[in-house]
């Protein structure tokens, strides 16, 4: 106690001089304040985009790999297509099942989008896939009532189904969903199981992207059997294949051989889509590491100018109490205490510009969000950080000039006007 007491003259001296010239210190304090909100800013935009980017791939899995269907909107460009590839068919299914090393858990899938459904709804209408049952291991679901449908169930193509957390509450409500039916296009399924919420949207597809919780799932044979789909000759045969790979397989190198098998199958035409979300991690990762550099970089140049500013600001201030310094050495103060005094000063410039600059930073994140777009989180490492690097500051570009006061000779000082 006794030993901060000491420093307790400097720190009411400084606060005294900083009042005295309040707008001279708050325009000081004004490059710490817009560099260090540009750190708090800067990195809780990357810590968002690393937080959804996690999410993402959570829900796309890890150890999975997803192949696409790449179907041409234009029906010229489709027979063109279809005479060199029959596309994505069960003949794919097999072949990769087969030849593929490391498969856990493969399902092929065939989408539709209803063109009515009834409980009716007037929001967006749901999706209807089918899927084999290890579907729900490959995507890791979660029931929330209910069951999933069984191997039996999709050999006997029952009229079963599953839905997503949207889709049940735009077809029936927040009731219990279980038990009941639904009509997509002319056939009725039976709810058998609700999924929880998996958030974000379906798998990448180049065309759109759906919520994963607006989905009808079904048993695949189910889905083929009972339901028609125009121009069906041209179409894929089914449209995706989910794939998970047993723990301990490299799912990078794995898709060069899905990709290889796919490749010699479809003669190079082009008509599907390998998405490997552990690549999609990489590339991700080293793109934010990028951005990260170069924002902290720009938010680092902030910092600085407010250092040169403090280190201006402090050096006019010597010049000007240049007599009180010869005073204060004249009556017994050591060169020591001359450099805690005006460190002081610049320290608790650099503290009071770092707090308002957090505050500051905290309101700019929260901008960015609504009006960008863009996920942000602030976290406690970005605010130690910058606060940090604030006071690092103060003390770098406050010691040139507290040396300078304490090596002013006490005799001359005393004489200055």
């Amino acid at each position: 106690m006794a030993h901060l007491s000491g420093y307790l003259p400097e720190l009411q001296m400084g606060l005294s001089s900083l009042l005295v010239h309040k707008l001279r210190s708050l325009l000081t304090m004004l490059g710490m304040i817009f560099g260090v909100g540009a750190v708090v800013a800067m990195l809780s935009i990357t810590a968002g985009a690393q937080k959804e980017m996690m999410n993402m791939i959570d829900q796309l899995g890890v150890n999975n790999i997803i192949i696409e269907a790449r179907e041409a909107s234009d029906p010229t460009e489709l027979q063109t297509i279809r005479a060199i590839s029959p596309g994505l068919t069960f003949r794919d299914y097999r072949a990769l099942s087969e030849n593929v090393p490391g498969i856990e858990h493969i399902t092929p899938r065939k989408r539709f989008k209803p063109q009515k459904v009834l409980p009716k709804t007037s929001q967006e209408p749901p999706q209807l896939i089918g899927v084999y049952p290890n579907y729900r291991e490959i995507q890791s679901l979660r029931m929330v009532s209910g069951r999933f449908f069984n191997e039996d169930e999709n050999i006997r193509s029952e009229a079963v189904c599953v839905l997503g957390e949207t889709a049940k509450v735009n077809l029936l409500g927040y009731d219990d969903a279980v038990g009941k039916w639904i009509k997509v296009n002319d056939q009725w399924l039976r709810v058998i199981g609700v999924m929880a919420s998996q958030g974000g949207s379906s798998d990448d597809e180049s065309a759109q992207t759906l919520s994963r919780d607006n989905l009808i799932v079904a048993p695949l044979n189910t889905v083929m059997r009972r339901f028609d789909d125009n121009m069906s000759w041209l179409k894929d045969e089914i449209d995706g294949i989910y794939i998970k790979l047993r723990q301990g397989t490299d799912s990078i190198e794995t898709e060069g051989v899905v990709r290889a098998i796919l490749s010699s199958t479809h003669k190079d035409a082009g008509d599907f889509t390998v998405v490997v979300p552990a690549g999609l991690l990489k590339q991700r990762q080293e793109t934010q590491k990028i951005f990260a550099i170069v924002m902290i970089c720009i938010a680092g140049i902030s910092l600085l100018v407010g250092g040169i500013g403090i280190m201006n600001i402090m050096l006019a201030t010597v010049l000007e109490r240049t007599r009180e310094i010869g005073i204060r050495r004249a009556i017994g103060a050591r060169q020591g205490d001359i450099i805690r005094q005006f460190l002081t000063e610049a320290v608790m410039i650099s503290i009071i510009g770092g707090l308002i600059g957090i505050a500051f930073g905290f309101g700019l994140s929260r901008v960015i969000s609504l009006q960008a777009g863009w996920p942000t989180v602030v976290t406690s490492s970005s605010i130690s950080v910058a606060f940090g690097v604030s006071v690092a500051i103060g003390l770098l570009f406050g010691i040139y000039p507290a040396v300078q006061a304490a090596k002013l000779d006490p005799i001359e000082a005393i004489r200055y006007e």
